[in-house]
């Protein structure tokens, strides 16, 4: 199975989240399960700093060698920051993709939500 880790919340839609402690700001990226099924990351279109986006909702694309999907916020807020190195190295998605591999950071504006994210033994039954 893939590689998940248990400090991270995840979607069911293969992203992650990783809160800091004490701050609404949290790191996204996707899981290496989802790495793996899209093949070698070619392009990641990444939201701007400051936009709104809404849990669910699509908020940019990631291309591979095998096809375009759609990457979705797991949260409520406003891109608080980008991966700026993904605009020159998309493949760190595939290499590193729990760290140099993030994607956004948003800043989070409904804490609750976060309760529907699951954790990593419930993630592992839907990326088994």
């Amino acid at each position: 199975m893939s590689d998940v880790p248990d400090d991270l919340k995840y979607t069911a839609e293969h992203e992650w989240v990783r809160a800091a402690k004490g701050s609404t700001t949290v790191r996204v990226g996707i899981t290496d399960y989802a790495q793996e099924a899209l093949g070698d990351v070619v392009y990641v279109s990444l939201p701007e700093v400051g936009a709104d986006v809404a849990k669910g909702a699509a908020v940019g694309e990631i291309e591979s060698t095998k096809s375009v999907s759609d990457i979705y916020a797991p949260l409520t807020g406003t891109v608080t920051a980008r991966n700026e190195a993904l605009d020159a190295q998309p493949e760190l998605i595939n290499s590193d993709p729990y760290g140099e591999g993030w994607i956004l950071e948003i800043e989070v504006t409904d804490e609750s939500e976060s309760q529907d994210l699951l954790d990593a033994a419930a993630y592992g039954t839907v990326a088994g």
